[in-house]
């Protein structure tokens, strides 16, 4: 089995199949938090998308702006655990 295989008959199935979950997550999410580490997942997914799209083309340039949405990801999940914080300690 090839890599090409490999990629198309396994990593993207389960990629596909994680993107469903989440999108039930994000839409069914009891609580704002759920729906914020729901987003913060999804956004891991697409660069694990955007990660396996650059392997299989071989544009390492790609992997830059994965890198690039997995840190604004991060950032954005430390503003919206400050922001918790924050509202927390004024209650």
């Amino acid at each position: 089995m090839s890599l090409s295989n490999y990629i198309d008959y396994v990593i993207l199935p389960i990629l596909a199949v994680s993107l469903l979950l989440v999108f039930i997550r994000l839409f069914k999410g009891p609580t704002t938090v759920d729906r914020v580490i729901a987003l913060d997942l999804l956004i891991t997914i697409g660069v694990g998308v955007i990660t396996v799209y650059s392997i299989s083309t071989r544009k390492p340039i790609l992997m830059d702006t994965g890198m690039i949405l997995a840190l604004i990801a991060f950032l954005g999940t430390i503003a919206f655990s400050y922001y918790l914080e924050r509202r927390r300690k004024n209650d």
